[in-house]
């Protein structure tokens, strides 16, 4: 029976047959990093005009700054010259559903709690708020002057940038 996987794989013998290494550095040539959210209907680099080799792309449930990609992203600064980061959660994000009763229920099933929090929030922009405040503070980073957050709308694709103050208040 041929899986999903095999197929990638074929598809990637074909890719490979016609491959032309690109000749570009590791190094992002915009250094630029964008962290977003894993969901398949995100097509970043066509969303923000990006090509092969302009930036680099951290991706995780959420879009949720963790400690891997804080880690993801001092490598990037540190090591491959990014300067300026992006954030992108999405509007209908798996993670306004699960709480971290998540864990609970994995430990219950499996026997073995995981180390990690699922990282769930209920207010999107909110949620890029911290996500804004955990690069800006991070002791490990040498560039969180560029720092900002977006939303991206599923329905429409376009982004909405969040106010790393919040709302003006009523």
């Amino acid at each position: 029976m041929r899986t999903v996987i095999d197929e990638l794989v074929s598809a990637n013998r074909r890719y490979a047959a016609e491959f032309e290494p690109p000749g570009i550095d590791a190094r992002p040539a915009r250094r630029v990093a964008v962290v977003a959210c894993m969901d398949a209907r995100l097509d970043l680099h066509a969303a923000l005009g990006l090509s092969l080799g302009d930036c680099h792309t951290i991706r995780n449930a959420g879009g949720v700054v963790t400690d891997d990609v804080i880690r993801s992203l001092t490598i990037s600064q540190r090591a491959l010259g990014t300067r300026a980061v992006v954030l992108i959660h999405h509007t209908g994000c798996g993670l306004l559903d699960l709480t971290e009763d998540f864990r609970h229920e994995l430990e219950r099933e499996v026997g073995q709690k995981p180390n990690w929090a699922v990282e769930s929030f209920t207010d999107t922009e909110q949620d890029v708020r911290q996500s804004m405040a955990r690069v800006r503070t991070s002791p490990f980073l040498l560039h969180t002057e560029d720092v900002r957050g977006f939303v991206f709308d599923v329905a429409t694709g376009l982004l909405t940038e969040v106010d790393p103050a919040g709302p003006p208040a009523r």
